[in-house]
C-alpha cells in the first residue's frame, strides 16, 4: 500500500511501542489518529511530533474496556481525518502486580484481560472494516505476543488473551480478504515494564539468543513493513523476539 495521505488509527499510541508505531507511520506518510486512555499529555506530544513531520494528527481518548468506546474512536478517526486505511491494535492489558496463576484464579481478572486484549481488538476490526473497504483496501496489524505459543504459568490470563488475539488475526485474515490484509506481530521483550527490577530484566535477557532486549522502534519498523510492503501477506503472526521463541 502506498502510505502517502492514508490514515492510521493506533491504539495505545501515547507511550512506548504505540508511540514508536505512530511516529514511524507518520514518517512514512500517514495521518495518525492517536488513541490513549489516561496519558493525555503524552498523546498531545505525539500529535505535535506527527504534525512536525508534515502530517495531520488527532488525539482520541477512550477506555477500551468500555464497549461504547469501540465505535466512537473509529467514527472520530474518520470524522477528523476523513478516512481509515490502517488499524494497529497495540493497546493491551498486562498485570505485573497481581498473581495470575490458576491457583489464584480470579474471574474478574480473566474477564478484564480477555475484553481488553481480544474482544476490544475484534470490535475495532468490526467497526473499521467497512471504512477500509470504502477506500478499496486496508491493513490491520494486531500486537500479539510470543507467549501465545509458550504460555507463562504466572501470567496465564494474559497469555490466553493473547492466544485469542492470535486466533482472531488468522480468522479475520480469511473473513476480510481480499480487500483487507490482517497480520500480527509477536514481540518478545520489546520494552520492559517500568516495574521490572534490574535482576529480572537481566535474567530474562539472558534467555534471548541475540542477548539483548528489543526496541519499540524495531517493532514499529515491522509494522511499517507490513502495511507498506505486505499487500500479499495476510494471516501471519511474525515473531520479533531476538530468537527467544526458538529456545
Amino acid at each position: 500500500m502506498k502510505l502517502d495521505a492514508t490514515v492510521a488509527l493506533v491504539t495505545g499510541a501515547a507511550k512506548r511501542v504505540g508511540r514508536a508505531i505512530a511516529l514511524e507511520l507518520a514518517e512514512a506518510g500517514c495521518d495518525i489518529a492517536i488513541h490513549y486512555h489516561r496519558s493525555e499529555a503524552e498523546a498531545q506530544d505525539v500529535a505535535r511530533q506527527v504534525r512536525a513531520l508534515g502530517r495531520q494528527a488527532t488525539t482520541i481518548s477512550g477506555n477500551l474496556s468500555d464497549p461504547g468506546t469501540w465505535p466512537r474512536i473509529v467514527d472520530q478517526t474518520v470524522e477528523f481525518l476523513g478516512r481509515l486505511d490502517i488499524l494497529v491494535n497495540n493497546a493491551s492489558m498486562f498485570l505485573t502486580d497481581a498473581a495470575d496463576r490458576i491457583e489464584t484464579f480470579d474471574v474478574g481478572i480473566w474477564e478484564s484481560m480477555l475484553r481488553m486484549n481480544a474482544v476490544a481488538p475484534a470490535a475495532l476490526c468490526h467497526h473499521a472494516a467497512p471504512r477500509m473497504r470504502a477506500s478499496g483496501q486496508g491493513h490491520i496489524v494486531n500486537l500479539c505476543d510470543i507467549s501465545s505459543e509458550r504460555p507463562w504459568p504466572e501470567n496465564l490470563a494474559y497469555c490466553v488473551s493473547k492466544a485469542a488475539l492470535t486466533a482472531l488475526t488468522r480468522g479475520l485474515a480469511r473473513a476480510l480478504a481480499p480487500e483487507i490484509c490482517v497480520n500480527g506481530i509477536a514481540p518478545g521483550i520489546a520494552v520492559f515494564p517500568e516495574s521490572y527490577p534490574a535482576d529480572v530484566r537481566e535474567r530474562l535477557t539472558r534467555k534471548v539468543p541475540l542477548a539483548r532486549e528489543g526496541t519499540p522502534q524495531e517493532v514499529a519498523s515491522l509494522v511499517r513493513f507490513l502495511v507498506e510492503m505486505g499487500d500479499y501477506i495476510t494471516g501471519q503472526v511474525i515473531p520479533i523476539d531476538g530468537g527467544r521463541s526458538i529456545v
